[in-house]
């Protein structure tokens, strides 16, 4: 494994951006005025309205992608190009008050990461609010964890942690849900704290239907990665308890033979059982994975 470069910074901020040029020039410029120390680590994903001009002209370092790839794959691109020990995430689309930095780095010395929570009440249409808190209270089941913010693109996190987590980001819209639960599946300590979201400049790039189904599959596969039991477990009894109790309903009270499907009810319940344990010690061992990647790549970053 290659190792990572030595930090230089103590802070990057790592802004995504697509066709933002009407709006990233003023982000990064009030980044680079209330805090002059940190990196500012712009990622132009493609663009073709000039934002990565803007941004560079503004102060921030730019890496560009030759071609739209996809937020996601843009915050991929600043985890491995940052500089920095710790790294804040924030959006390019005038979102994120970059006074409320502070907020999320304070916690850091007691948690792995800091997330900024929206107040869904105020924020968006009624539907994208009501998508959100459905978001919310699946992830929260999921990971046995209240999650606020599952979306929020907003936060903190130590660089090296980023780092190991990184493969596992999506190049869409889903990288700051799948960071959320893989983290929290693994056991690393997340932090929520209030922030307040301003109504973004230009139009969302979000499609409801198309991403909000994207935002399920991402949960389920991360679930699936870290804690197999949490989606074999309700499969395996969606089809053991009806199968089961028809059985005994059959055999035990009126004296029937087993029957074709009742076989099949239980043996299908059992090898999905089967299947959720063997699938919980692979889970164990990418987490090691995980773990072991983020100890090569500790001692060249300190």
């Amino acid at each position: 494994m290659p190792k990572q470069k030595r930090s230089i910074y103590e802070v990057t901020v790592v802004i995504p951006v697509y066709n933002e040029a009407g709006v990233i020039g003023s982000v990064v410029r009030a980044v680079r005025e209330k805090f002059p120390e940190y990196e500012v680590l712009v990622v132009d994903d493609g663009s073709v309205d000039g934002s990565g001009r803007i941004a560079e002209e503004a102060g921030a370092r730019v890496v560009s992608h030759v071609y739209n790839r996809g937020n996601g794959a843009a915050v991929k691109s600043g985890i491995r190009a940052a500089l920095g020990r710790r790294l804040v995430f924030m959006d390019g689309d005038g979102q994120h008050d970059p006074e409320e930095i502070p907020l999320l780095l304070a916690p850091m010395d007691k948690y792995d990461m800091v997330v900024g929570a929206r107040n869904f009440r105020t924020q968006g249409s009624f539907h994208r609010s009501l998508a959100n808190r459905v978001y919310c209270a699946l992830a929260t089941y999921l990971v046995d964890r209240r999650v606020e913010d599952l979306t929020s693109g907003f936060r903190a996190i130590h660089r090296k942690l980023a780092i190991g987590f990184a493969y596992l980001l999506p190049n869409g819209f889903s990288s700051p849900s799948t960071l959320t639960l893989a983290l929290f599946k693994a056991g690393y300590g997340v932090k929520y704290v209030p922030i307040t979201a301003h109504k973004r400049v230009g139009q969302s790039k979000i499609k409801i239907m198309k991403d909000g189904a994207q935002f399920l599959a991402i949960m389920v596969k991360i679930i699936s990665l870290f804690s197999p039991m949490k989606v074999f477990f309700p499969m395996g009894m969606a089809i053991l308890a009806p199968g089961l109790a028809y059985t005994v309903l059959r055999v035990v009270f009126q004296r029937h033979s087993l029957t074709n499907p009742m076989v099949l009810a239980l043996s299908l319940a059992s090898l999905i059982f089967a299947l959720g344990l063997i699938s919980e010690q692979i889970a164990l061992l990418r987490l090691s994975r995980i773990d072991e990647s983020m100890e090569n790549g500790e001692e060249e970053q300190d």
